[in-house]
């Protein structure tokens, strides 16, 4: 039986069947908790990470649902009585999330989508969140560095064969053009999403022919106007942007056309690009680009740059659409609070590595801005029911509390946004291009000493007195019992 992508309750770790049987049986399955995800380490070492997979997760909520098929085989796994079995089988979504908007820059720690609901639906849900979100964070983030290092320069996705999987190849796409890439080279994302495709020919091409001049020629009878000429089949500068330019000014411009670009596949990039603009400049071809593929990062790219390649256009690929340098990312989703006699009751995990204690309670998350350069200054994560004044506030490092900074002539936003209400979507779904604009918007707050590549600025992400308190007072708790 296929596997519908969308409608995935099964889609779980094992132990939330059992901890959700548990609940149950202790019949403490309507009682109400919060539950937080968030990331705890940027990947890369980099300054920011890049929020997405929202609407994934929009379209996995809106369609979970047992199947008989799924009870069945619940059944025949676990002893599972029926009466649980029943209940999951009639169950029906009736949560609140919260979650940051797609495309907006965010930082490790801060809680990024905010589950509330009884505790096996909040519970059960756990790993579908994890996978919707992980990956396109993973993937969307690694493209904006690769965006950002081209300095203005195009990057195409080029991906789909070396993507883990059917659903990566189409997910890594989206992701790469929401921070930023032009288009992507698979065709089916394109459909999916609504966005740029483009391709032209492979090394096969070439061979299949009796000569490369032969092959460029027949294909820009074809394609006039597409006419992009991979040069590096057998000798790039000898060979290869020699034919494409007499195939340019034996057919293109006599029939009206223009030799759009070459690409360049392997060999020294820099070298290559820089000789191969002197002759295609020589020939008249100015307005000709240059394209470079062959398992570019944003190192080998930013590189490339320094060097002074003469690159128009980046084909990115394997480096990408895995994440290769950082392939996984440590999104977690943990419990913050519970509900009793309609109070919240916040709780914390307390543990020996200082990383993994979270953030207790219901809390929302500020971005203050600069009221003239309108730039992000800080994040604060602090209690649901704080009020924060506009006209000043001091901001301190959570982990040396002594050193303070007060901030004034600023603007601030919650970062999280209303998504389901009691089950019912609230939030309006944009399409991808929509949510590249706005992460390009987004990015565009960030300082560049926090979005370079090495050694990039701390943005700091404070907790409220009020949260900080609360936070310590339960660990002495937890220490003493």
């Amino acid at each position: 039986m296929p596997i519908q992508f969308d409608q995935l309750p099964l889609l779980t770790d094992f132990y939330e069947f059992t901890m959700a049987y548990t609940y149950f049986k202790e019949n403490k399955h309507k009682d109400i908790a919060y539950f937080d995800m968030f990331v705890r380490t940027v990947p890369d070492n980099g300054g920011f990470m890049i929020f997405n997979g929202l609407d994934r997760l929009i379209t996995v909520i809106e369609n979970f649902k047992f199947t008989k098929a799924d009870i069945s085989f619940l059944k025949k796994t676990y002893g599972f009585d029926q009466d649980f079995l029943d209940y999951l089988l009639n169950m029906k979504l009736h949560l609140d999330i919260w979650s940051v908007e797609e495309g907006t820059p965010v930082f490790a720690n801060e809680p990024l989508v905010t589950v509330r609901g009884n505790l096996i639906q909040a519970q059960i849900i756990e790993t579908v969140l994890l996978i919707c979100i992980n990956y396109p964070i993973l993937v969307t983030t690694k493209a904006s560095r690769i965006v950002y290092a081209a300095k203005g320069r195009a990057v195409m996705e080029f991906g789909a064969r070396r993507a883990q999987g059917i659903d990566a190849s189409l997910e890594g796409a989206r992701n790469a053009v929401i921070a930023g890439c032009v288009g992507t080279s698979n065709t089916l994302a394109g459909l999916k999403y609504g966005i740029p495709v483009s391709g032209t020919i492979a090394h096969s091409y070439i061979q299949l022919h009796e000569t490369e001049y032969e092959a460029f020629l027949n294909y820009c009878k074809i394609n006039p106007t597409n006419s992009v000429l991979l040069v590096d089949t057998y000798d790039t500068l000898k060979s290869g942007v020699v034919n494409a330019i007499k195939v340019a000014k034996d057919y293109l411009i006599p029939n009206g056309y223009k030799l759009n670009a070459i690409r360049l596949d392997s060999g020294d990039l820099a070298y290559l690009s820089k000789k191969a603009r002197i002759m295609l400049d020589e020939a008249g071809l100015h307005s000709t680009k240059i394209i470079a593929s062959n398992s570019l990062d944003e190192f080998i790219i930013d590189d490339l740059i320094l060097q002074e390649a003469k690159i128009d256009i980046f084909g990115v690929g394997e480096n990408l659409v895995t994440a290769k340098s950082n392939p996984v990312l440590g999104g977690v989703y943990k419990v913050v609070a519970y509900e009793k006699d309609e109070e919240i009751i916040p709780v914390i995990k307390i543990s020996d590595n200082i990383t993994k204690i979270t953030n207790p309670g219901l809390k929302k998350l500020i971005r203050f801005y600069d009221n003239e350069s309108k730039k992000a200054l800080a994040d604060l994560i602090c209690l649901a029911d704080e009020v924060i004044p506009l006209d000043s506030y001091t901001l301190f490092d959570p982990d040396y509390p002594w050193k303070k900074k007060t901030i004034t002539n600023y603007y601030y936003r919650l970062l999280q946004v209303p998504v389901f209400v009691n089950g019912f979507l609230v939030y309006n779904r944009k399409t991808t291009l929509q949510t590249k604009a706005y992460c390009k918007e987004q990015m565009e707050t960030l300082w560049d000493e926090v979005k370079r590549l090495r050694n990039p600025h701390n943005y700091y992400v404070d907790l409220s007195d009020k949260l900080w308190n609360l936070k310590h007072n339960l660990i002495d708790r937890n220490k003493k019992v």
